[in-house]
This record gives C-alpha cells, structure tokens and sequence, in this order.
C-alpha cells in the first residue's frame, strides 16, 4: 500500500501535466484559427531568423519589423534576392515591380553632337591699338590748352594748345628767308641756281611739317609773310581725352606727353578663362556676354588672342575679344559675363558652322569674308578659318555620351550602373568608365560603355544601396583611392591650411543658410572671394600641381551656385561643390575653430531625386540643405573629416 504522501505527489504531478497539454493544444487551435481568418502576422510567412533594415539606410538591422529609427521609413526584410545566384558581385536583380517601386529609369548610350560651355568674367577696356598720345614735337610752353578736362571727345584736326617755341619761331623765319632768296634767284639765267632757291624753301617747309605743323598753318604763315608766336598743336586722330598729361602754363620738351586720346569706337573685353578650359577656346571663336549696365541684353565678340603666359596666381589666362562701340555705350572697367559655347567633335576639336567656306584675318578676327581679300583693318591678307583650326562641320562624327545623372562620381572614380539585356527580369551591373569633358547636360564617354546600351540615369544610388543591403560590394567605394593626390599632404603649410578654413567657413555659411530654408548667395560669392584669396605659392612643387586642379574645379563649382536663379539651384548644385571640398580639405587639411565642433561628412539618400548626395557641418545634429524644414533630420553623418581611417 502507498503512502499517502507519495500518491498525493503523483496527483499533482498529473495535474501539471495536464495543464500544460491543454495549454498547447490550445495555443495550436487558437493559431490555426487566426491563420484561417486571415490575420495572420508578418512574422507567420518570414523565418524567425530574418533581419530587417532600411532601404535608405542600410547599417540599420532590427530583428523585427517596424519604422526606420533615422528616418521614418518601412523597414524591409534583408534577406530579399536570394534569387541573385549566378550573377557577379556588382550585378543586382530586381522584379519588375520593385524596378517600378524603386522609380529607376534608364536611357540608351549614345552618339550625338554637344556642346560645351565655357563661362568666364572680365572687364571691358581700351583698345590698344586705338590709343594716341599727344606729345610735343619741340621744346617750349603751353601757353593755351582748348581741351582742359578728360572726358572731351575730339575730333581729328581738332586744336588741342596753343604753344610758344623758339625753335618754331626760328624755323618759321627760316622758311619765310628761304622764300625770299628764291625769289631773288628766280630772274638768275643759271638754271641750278634757281633749283637751289626753291629747294631752300623746300626744306623750310618740311622742316615745320615734322615739327607738327599742317599744310594750311604753313600757308597762312607765307601769305602773311611773318611768324607767328603762338603755334596751335591740331589733334592727329579722334577719340576720347582718357587723361591730360599736362598744365596750362607749363614749359615741355620734345617728347612731353601732353593727352593720351582713345577711339572707343572699338573696345577691348578682356576675359579670365581657367586652365581646364583652355581646350575649348581658339582665335576667331564667337563669344557672348552681358554687361551689368545693360540687363537683357546680349553683345558679341570674337576671340582675337589667347596669352601664351598663364598667371600662377589666379591660375588663369587672358582672353581678349574685339568689339565694336559704334554707339560709344560700352565704357571702359565695366564688368562682363561671358560664355563661349564650343559644338565638340569626338577629337575636341571645336566646330563653327558659320564659319565654314569663310576667309578669316589672322590679327583681325572680326573680319571674316567670302572669299580672300586683304583685311579692311590691316591690309593682311585673309586666310581660310579652316587654317585658323576651325573644323567647318561635323564629318568626323559625333561623340558618344551618356545623361549628366546617370554616372555617380566619386572622387578620381566614375561608376555607372547597366541594365543587362535580361529577357525575364530587370538585371542591372555595376561598371567603372572614363569620362571625358562634360558638355551641357551630358557626359562625353571614353571608355566602359558601348553605343546602344542602356545607363541608369535614376535611382543608381537606390541600386548601390540595394547592394550593400544584400551585403555586396558598393561601385562607390573609395578604398582604393587612398593613393596619389588624394592622400593627406603632411608638408602643407599653416597658412594655406588657414586660407582653406576661410574657404570652408564660407561654405558651412551657405550649408546652413539653406537648411534654415535661406536663399545667401552672398556665401556663394564668399567662397568664391575666398578661393581667390588662396596662394599656391606657399606650397610646395607636388602640392601645387595637386591644388591646381582642385582650384579650378572649386571655382568652376562655385561660379554656377552663384549664378543659381534661386535657392533650389543652388541646392541642387551643392553636391559637385562638396564633393570637390572634401578632396582639397582631405588633401591639404584646414585651419579652424577647434571649439566649433567635429567637421563631419553627412549624407541624405533622398537628394538629386533619389541619387543622394553629400554635404559638410559642423555638430552631431543632422542639419539638411538639401530640404530644409520639410525633411532637416533626414540623413546621417557617415565619416569625420580628419580622424585617421
């Protein structure tokens, strides 16, 4: 017989285990009884180990579904396309629909003719070869000036002073004995010495020609048979009186300048073109610009030198253009804004329709005739535009390019995503090319595409950022650009590191203006003044061929932010500008504030219509100017600037 204690054990032990079967059976009933309604949750038809994360910010990985803890966003399973095997570690494939979803769009490769655009700045000035200086051809004094004020326009023959000299007095007598004694000889019966009478009087009259002296002032002076002690000096040529040289009262040698006189009937325009320009300018090329006085409307000019000399300095060179000012309205020092359109071949050599068939002058490129004639302006013979390096039309062919958004540049690096020609499902492959030139809003190709296939040209950064959720390689890794100009230069002097900070500063005035929803392009032209500011004296040999280019892209960047029309152009074109900025600070470092905070490079997937883009600030704090108020949180920092990788 038991103990009572031990079945009282049993019992309960029974008991228990009868609960617990009934728990479970339960459990079973209850979900099969949910699937069967229909309300099944999410976590029913994924397997327990899946990670979610975020379409636009791929570090995220949660262990179950939700909201983006940076932006908001759905949270999407990672282990979608399982369906890739086969494919290469740069190639992705999507259904469909999820192309649809993604909004990706793609255009083909192809040939066509473009063109480039050069925008460049200068001034207007005098005409040098229209400048005249009024000097005194003998010694004496300015006993009278007519034109007592700059500013006087003049006419040729015009009286400019009246001067009292000895050495004209003297002269005026010799003439007046020289025509005496002739005509004492003149009843001589020797035939000679006649001739030497008259070749006295001769010389006389030449000898006050070269002292400055019309024909019809020496006349009056034989006709009334005495000197005269006041000589009026006569204007040589028209123009404007730039600058009166000397006083009333005064006494001058030969050769004293007296008026510098400019005919502004044809004006210099003097233009800054960068280096990196330099391809897509020639002599005789047409050029277009605006001037600040005259709103609306637009002049032309012919390219008529280029300098052989680049300025070390601004790293620019001088083009200079010939126009006409019949109307007198362009005034010198005024400022210019030009652009010079260049129709490219695949050889960059510039195309002018309007040229072709036509003869050219090689000093006067206005000038431009049918056929071969000497120049109006110089007397040189014209010579074909052909000779001048113009190629007249477009038989060489066309160049291959593809759409401005489609390739995503970074750094020295330009990557392009290809939709492989997949019968069943959208296949897209990363692929490196080499650019050429931009021109307009598009691309010159030289090399990693062919005509015909079709370039992403949007949601690429959609596809690179599917990539790395799928934990594959990202095309815009820059691990193996560390090498070469991009890598910290450790000899960079202080005082460019400074000139630097002045640059940046400017910047993070702008990037928070246009958070705030401020449009400043007061910052724009800052950064640009500052730019300017920067010596590439102070650096060494290897420092300065690395910041040459660098220079010319930020000024390049920096000119169309502000040229912008409004804030949301010059949102749209703070990324080139960025990008170029964090390759010269990462080159050469910078000089600032060390309480203002970490200098961090931040990043919004949602910018250049879902391309993304970067931007500088200083803080922790997400500050966005690609959207200001309407999404200021959106984004994340993704590196420091300065803090060793």
């Amino acid at each position: 017989m038991s103990h009572p204690k031990t079945h009282l054990i049993k019992t309960l032990a029974l008991a228990l285990l009868l609960t617990a079967l009934g728990f479970v059976f339960g459990r079973s009933c209850g979900t099969g009884a949910v699937g069967e309604s229909g309300s099944a949750s999410v976590s029913d038809h994924a397997p327990a180990s899946v990670a979610w994360t975020c379409s636009m910010h791929p570090q995220v990985r949660l262990l179950e579904p939700g909201a983006c803890p940076i932006c908001g966003m759905d949270l999407i399973p990672a282990n979608v396309g399982a369906d890739d095997a086969g494919l290469g570690p740069r190639a992705l494939r999507m259904s469909p629909a999820a192309m649809a979803l993604a909004e990706i769009e793609t255009a083909p490769v192809e040939r066509r003719s473009v063109a480039h655009e050069v925008h460049m700045v200068g001034k207007v000035a005098l005409d040098e070869t229209r400048v005249s200086y009024i000097t005194s051809w003998v010694s004496g004094r300015l006993d009278r000036m007519f034109v007592d004020y700059t500013g006087v326009t003049v006419r040729a023959g015009d009286h400019l002073v009246e001067i009292y000299s000895p050495t004209l007095y003297s002269a005026q007598q010799e003439l007046l004995q020289a025509i005496g004694t002739a005509d004492r000889l003149e009843g001589s019966e020797l035939e000679v010495v006649r001739q030497t009478g008259n070749q006295m009087v001769d010389s006389a009259r030449e000898k006050l020609r070269l002292y400055g002296l019309a024909d019809e002032q020496i006349q009056a002076i034989v006709d009334q048979g005495s000197p005269d002690e006041l000589i009026t000096i006569r204007a040589p040529t028209g123009g404007v009186v730039v600058h009166k040289n000397a006083l009333e009262g005064m006494y001058v040698d030969e050769g004293t300048r007296i008026y510098t006189i400019a005919d502004l009937a044809k004006v210099w325009v003097l233009l800054d073109a960068y280096e990196s320009d330099l391809a897509w300018l020639r002599y005789g090329q047409d050029v277009e610009f605006n001037l600040d006085a005259y709103p609306g409307e637009t002049f032309h000019g012919r390219v008529a030198f280029i300098d052989p000399l680049l300025d070390d300095r601004t790293r620019t060179v001088k083009v200079r253009l010939n126009v006409a000012n019949s109307d007198g309205r362009m005034k010198p020092e005024m400022f210019v804004s030009a652009t010079a359109k260049a129709r490219l071949t695949p050889h960059g050599k510039a195309i002018d329709e309007d040229l072709a068939g036509k003869w050219i002058c090689p000093m006067h490129p206005e000038v431009v005739a049918d056929r071969g004639e000497a120049c109006s302006e110089c007397g040189m013979d014209l010579v074909p535009a052909a000779e001048l390096g113009f190629v007249p039309g477009s038989e060489e062919g066309e160049s291959l390019v593809i759409p401005d958004t489609a390739p995503l540049v970074t750094g020295k690096r330009a990557v392009v995503y290809v939709r492989l020609p997949d019968p069943e499902q959208p296949t897209f492959e990363g692929r490196e090319v080499r650019l050429g030139p931009r021109a307009g809003h598009w691309y010159v190709v030289s090399d990693g595409l062919e005509e015909g296939e079709q370039v992403v040209v949007r949601g690429n950064f959609k596809i690179d950022s599917e990539l790395q959720i799928r934990a594959r390689p990202s095309m815009m890794s820059l691990g193996e650009e560390r090498s070469g100009i991009d890598r910290p230069l450790r000899s960079t002097p202080r005082a460019f590191r400074e000139q630097l900070g002045s640059v940046l500063e400017a910047y993070l005035d702008l990037q928070r203006a246009l958070s705030m929803d401020e449009d400043d392009a007061s910052a724009a032209r800052a950064l640009g003044n500052a730019l300017n500011a920067t010596d590439s004296g102070l650096l060494d040999i290897q420092g300065r061929d690395a910041w040459l280019q660098m220079h010319a892209d930020l000024r390049t960047a920096t000119e169309a932010l502000v040229a912008a029309v409004d804030m949301e152009g010059r949102r749209m074109l703070l990324a080139p500008l960025t990008e170029r900025l964090v390759r010269a600070l990462t080159t050469f470092g910078h000089e600032g504030d060390p309480g203002a905070g970490p200098l961090g490079l931040f990043h919004c997937p949602m910018a250049s219509d879902g391309a993304g883009a970067n931007w500088l600030q200083l803080g922790n704090q997400t500050a966005n100017p690609y959207f200001g108020s309407r999404m200021l949180r959106c984004g994340s920092r993704v590196r420091v600037l300065g803090e060793e990788d």
